[in-house]
């Protein structure tokens, strides 16, 4: 049956909702036997990308001048660079320092969240070096004392890092502990369950496979409902004076 034009997708100024009825796919340089849905970028205000880079076997997404952060959403990919190699499965994830020579290169069909940002150098601290790990390895932490709100940190919380990635998982019922307004732009992917998000004014139901855009100070919180526990990835920037 025709939709009729009907979709939960909003594009707003200070928020973005993509909802994978609307994902157009793209070819993309940096990517052989593959494509991209892209979901956020500079050309919409944002200061970073993210895209959904899907690959076939044998299909490879090749170095960014930018900094990287690649999550395995299903499938496996090897991460090679000059001088190392390593295999990444679901759930694993790998950060490649801006310029570093690298490739990825899928062992069957896969799909990879993928976040670019351009690297802002901090005086005194040197720029992070590779880094890979499996977010089943990472200890959660309890949000706020609430144990039914669990995150897990992706990125070390070191001044190097000019942005953090985590997921957070809520047990059905769960929710933010108070309505969010601050400086850090987010980019959030659904990864399971689903449940309410408020951004800005208006209230929208979500679920896994969207996709959310939030400017700084847009107005946030989330609700996980269902019978299944929600998780979703998040980027944010951190560790950076707001001014430059």
């Amino acid at each position: 049956m025709h939709n009729l034009g009907h979709t939960r997708s909003v594009n707003r100024s200070d928020h973005l909702l993509l909802t994978p009825d609307t994902f157009v796919r793209t070819p993309l340089p940096c990517i052989e036997h593959g494509a991209a849905i892209v979901h956020v970028s500079p050309v919409n205000g944002a200061a970073f990308t993210q895209y959904t880079a899907e690959l076939e076997a044998g299909g490879t997404l090749g170095p960014t001048p930018a900094q990287r952060f690649v999550y395995v959403l299903c499938g496996e990919v090897d991460l090679s660079t000059d001088s190392s190699f390593h295999p990444l499965a679901a759930g694993g994830y790998a950060y490649v320092p801006a310029g570093l020579p690298h490739t990825l290169t899928a062992h069957n069909a896969t799909r990879l969240a993928v976040i670019e940002k351009p690297y802002q150098p901090l005086a005194g601290a040197a720029a992070p070096s590779l880094l890979t790990g499996n977010e089943a390895s990472v200890t959660s932490t309890a949000l706020m004392n609430d144990a039914d709100l669990q995150v897990r940190a992706l990125l070390p919380d070191l001044p190097a890092f000019d942005f953090a990635v985590n997921t957070m998982t809520y047990q059905p019922g769960a929710s933010l502990s108070m309505v969010e307004a601050h400086v850090m732009e987010h980019g959030l992917l659904m990864l399971e369950g689903g449940g309410i998000y408020r951004l800005g004014d208006a209230w929208y139901p979500v679920t896994a496979g969207d996709f959310i855009w939030m400017a700084p100070f847009c107005t946030q919180w989330f609700g996980a409902l269902g019978k299944v526990a929600a998780k979703y990835l998040i980027y944010k920037d951190c560790n950076r004076h707001p001014i430059g």
